[in-house]
């Protein structure tokens, strides 16, 4: 049962104990999106979904992010926030990544056993 979304926007609604609450998002699932990520930006309007993904870097980036590792249940295993210039430990049963703005998804109420939905605009023919 794998998940294929296309690169583009999105909305991510985080299951939490206050309520869904649904933050924009962007969407990264081919090679070239996941590799650039969030590089060289200043700031980011909600979060980034990088999939497929197990690990990420921060290299080359400009500030710090939050970093959250999602199952193939979209479950939150773990978040980390990460300091420019780091390597992040790859985490044995992420599918995918979310990235955001550091601080950002501790308001969002992100955190281990939070369950997120991905929703991206229906493909028409």
């Amino acid at each position: 049962m794998g998940r294929r979304w296309r690169d583009g926007p999105g909305t991510m609604v985080v299951h939490g104990e206050r309520g869904d609450v649904s933050v924009p998002l962007e969407v990264a699932s081919s090679y070239r999106a996941r590799t650039k990520g969030l590089l060289g930006r200043d700031s980011v309007d909600g979060a980034m979904l990088l999939t497929p993904a197990s690990g990420v870097h921060t290299f080359r980036m400009r500030i710090p992010i939050d970093v959250a590792y999602l199952d193939r249940k979209l479950t939150v295993i773990a978040v980390r926030t990460m300091k420019p210039g780091r390597l992040g430990l790859p985490r044995l049963r992420s599918r995918h990544v979310l990235e955001a703005e550091a601080g950002a998804m501790a308001g969002w109420g992100v955190r281990v056993g939070v369950r997120v939905g991905v929703r991206v605009p229906v493909e028409t023919e």
